[in-house]
């Protein structure tokens, strides 16, 4: 049996030795989670935050940070909106030696590694230090948050020294410094706290032994809660193993104490013991990566890329839970506050429908009880509908910042909250692509056609007619947020035409399908024929910004009469082109943030007819400054549909590399990792979930040797393997279906796979 400190070959990112200027990104790039559970991959041991300067900020090198999914309040901070809330450092171990604290600053690291195993989703350290007395300490820890049991967390750690009897104390308690929660139980071995503003509670739960070699475990001091202290003197080459388990709960309703679920739980884990808690999470891990592991044989970098995207996608997402999403940092960091955005439904839902439906459903399910506040904030503004917040947290009310602070100290207004309303589209996108690939009906009676419905409602009443006949949507951001305030954004306009008549058409559906709901469904919403008339009114009279005579979609109102920018002179820049030109400048420029009309073609390319999908990329491309980490990927994604698989694997190359970067400090952009698996999957791959059967239309680089996966397609799993020009579909769990495979319909059954030629 291997030992548990040993990472699995071929499946572990890992990083040695320390740099203050990296520290945090290791941090967040090596990050545990559960969907429930967050956990940064600090050090454990007499952890000292050391402050650094980068680009002229302050920040910290170090960032400890644990986190529960859906723990927002509002902290006395600015801008004042909700984030989540940081809960105590479990893994925190004091240790002092002959009187000397064991600490990699004040000694000698000899060695040091960190591995993230991601098959087993565990945190694996190997160091040693000489101390500054010449005593050597070699230390091995394990860290997990289990995904077969989410309220909980295991930690193994082993000292060895190179002496005898040294006089060693050891402290294992609950970081609370900073806390931002009132107290309001605390036993020895659990604890509970409340938010200050928002009234939600969390309970922790501990229990740790030590180990002297084989020796019965040694009898804590227990001082105060949550804490525990042990001594004793040394033996040479005698290995010390801590052993920690801890469990949380997290209650919304402040009339409800979390601390009985977090205490059930921890006897529940007490029971079978941390190798019981390893073996569990591990089988749970199997399963996750049989359904979602990409193999790709001819890119080895690749191939860790995009393991490491599925262990962060697999790692956000908690499908018992339909209260939370996922935030743009996931539960890896701070950056954003823990918001969710546009990037949930664009970029992360195409992995979780195709690997794991359930978390795919609690995601929309969010959107679903999210609703009321979206109405209200249509209403706020001056329409109906629904009109999603572009950031929200627990509630989704709009909790974007009105304003920040620039590095100047100059006040900047941030308008993405008042304007950029593609969210709404974004969402009514997801919930029907949803419900095709799955056909979980229950959903789109229970809550998916009231999105439909309430999204379409906002959409007609956004769209004004005006002396010229048609409908414009004026004062908009589109994905491009370099250009603010424009009118009838192309990406916006088209994704709202769309939301409305799929709107229509899930109407005519629920009608026909379950009539009775529908009827109800249309009375709760004061949905009569004059405003669906209006709505097919707005289908046809929605401004299109795209010229038959060219092939091209204007990007919005006038964007073809800025000033145009080579940005190959600018190749060898290391800050966004908006702090290259000024921000002034830039809205004044063709210069593109991220992908905008080459997002709509991804998500919309029956919007292109003939060969105007290839025109306006090739328009739009080279002037995409790649100011977001959302837009490589989908330019790869993009490109690999088209046919250049030179360029899509370029793209592929800027958000596949792992080595740590200053800029992942606040967490992992889990919207580019999402981007990395779709171009792969729906690019290269050729996976179209969006029709009415599976379809499949590959177009691999010449360069790989092979490309497998699965997918799950209306409650079938279905293999798809891609090698020397052959795709082969197998079917592994389900009954018959049909699939439409290189042009080509065919039934796919249990017993025969489908070949065809690419």
């Amino acid at each position: 049996m291997p030992d548990v400190m040993t990472p699995t070959p071929g499946w572990s990112a890992s990083h040695q030795g320390y740099n203050v200027m990296t520290e945090s990104a290791v941090e967040s790039r090596f990050a545990l989670g559960n969907g429930l559970l967050g956990m940064r991959a600090s050090r454990s041991i007499n952890r000292r935050p050391t402050w650094v300067s980068w680009l002229g900020y302050i920040r910290w090198a170090s960032w400890p940070r644990c986190y529960v999914a859906g723990l927002f309040d509002i902290p006395n901070t600015e801008p004042p909106v909700p984030a989540l809330v940081p809960v105590p450092d479990w893994s925190r171990l004091h240790v002092i030696m002959n009187g000397d604290p064991l600490s990699a600053y004040a000694g000698e690291i000899l060695s040091g590694v960190r591995s993230l195993d991601m098959h087993r989703g565990v945190l694996l350290s190997d160091w040693k230090v000489r101390m500054p007395s010449g005593l050597i300490v070699a230390g091995q820890e394990l860290r997990l948050l289990s995904q077969a049991d989410r309220a909980a967390g295991l930690q193994v750690l082993r000292l060895t020294l190179d002496r005898d009897d040294v006089e060693v104390q050891a402290e294992a308690s609950f970081a609370l410094a900073g806390l931002d929660m009132d107290p309001e139980r605390m036993d020895q071995d659990v604890g509970a706290w409340r938010t200050e503003s928002t009234g939600k509670r969390l309970a922790i739960a501990g229990d740790i032994t030590v180990r002297l070699g084989e020796e019965e475990p040694l009898a804590p001091m227990r001082p105060f809660s949550l804490c525990w202290l042990w001594d004793w003197r040394s033996k040479a080459g005698q290995t010390v193993e801590f052993r920690r388990l801890f469990t949380v709960a997290r209650s919304d309703d402040m009339a409800l104490d979390p601390a009985p679920d977090a205490i059930d739980a921890l006897s529940r884990v007490r029971a079978i013991g941390w190798r019981g808690v390893l073996e569990a999470h591990e089988a749970a891990w199997r399963d996750r990566w049989a359904a979602g592991d990409v193999l790709v044989d001819g890119d080895e970098t690749l191939q860790t890329a995009l393991r490491f995207a599925a262990y962060h996608l697999t790692s956000a997402a908690n499908p018992e839970d339909e209260r939370v999403s996922v935030g743009a940092r996931g539960l890896t960091g701070d950056a954003y506050f823990g918001h969710v955005f546009w990037d949930t439904e664009i970029y992360l839902l195409p992995f979780y429908m195709a690997a794991w439906p359930q978390a795919a459903r609690a995601m929309l399910m969010y959107r679903f009880h999210t609703l009321p506040a979206a109405r209200d904030k249509a209403a706020r503004q001056g329409y109906r509908g629904a009109l999603y917040a572009w950031e929200s947290a627990s509630t989704g009310e709009e909790t974007t910042p009105e304003r920040v602070v620039g590095p100047n100290g100059e006040l900047i207004p941030i308008l993405t909250g008042l304007m950029e309303h593609h969210i709404s589209a974004d969402v009514a996108l997801a919930v029907w692509r949803y419900w095709r690939a799955t056909d979980d009906d229950d959903f789109f009676v229970s809550a998916g056609a009231e999105i439909m419905l309430e999204t379409a409602r906002f959409w007609a009443s956004r769209a004004v007619l005006e002396a010229d006949g048609k409908r414009h949507m004026r004062h908009v951001i589109g994905p491009d947020e370099y250009h603010e305030d424009v009118d009838d954004n192309a990406f916006t306009n088209e994704m709202a035409r769309w939301n409305i008549a799929c709107a229509l058409d899930a109407l005519e559906l629920l009608q026909a399908r379950w009539p009775e709901q529908a009827a109800a469904l249309q009375a709760k919403l004061a949905l009569g024929e004059p405003e669906l008339a209006d709505w097919r009114d707005a289908v046809a009279r929605i401004v299109s910004m795209f010229d038959p005579d060219t092939g091209l979609y204007e990007q919005f109102a006038g964007y073809f009469g800025l000033e145009p920018i080579d940005l190959a002179a600018y190749a060898d820049r290391t800050v966004p082109m908006d702090v290259v030109l000024g921000r002034a400048r830039t809205s004044a420029s063709q210069v593109i943030k991220q992908a905008d009309v080459v997002a709509l073609i991804a998500l919309l390319p029956e919007a292109f007819p003939d060969a105007s999908a290839l025109t306006n990329f090739r328009y739009y491309e080279p002037r995409c400054a790649h100011g977001s980490s959302l837009s490589a990927a989908m330019h790869a994604m993009v490109a690999a549909r088209l046919g250049d698989a030179d360029m899509a694997l370029r793209y592929l190359a800027q958000v596949a590399q792992l080595d740590p970067n200053p800029n992942a400090a606040g967490g992992v952009r889990i919207a580019g990792l999402g981007g990395i698996w779709q171009a792969v999957v729906l690019g290269f791959g050729g996976v179209d979930m969006t029709g009415d059967v599976l379809a499949l239309d590959p177009r691999p680089p010449t360069q790989w040797r092979s490309l497998s996966f699965r997918v799950c397609w209306r409650g079938r799993t279905i293999e798809i393997s891609i090698a020397g020009g052959t795709v082969t579909a197998t079917l592994v769990e389900g009954e018959a279906v049909d699939i439409r495979i290189c042009g080509t319909a065919r039934t796919l059954t249990p017993v025969v796979p489908i070949e065809a030629k690419i």
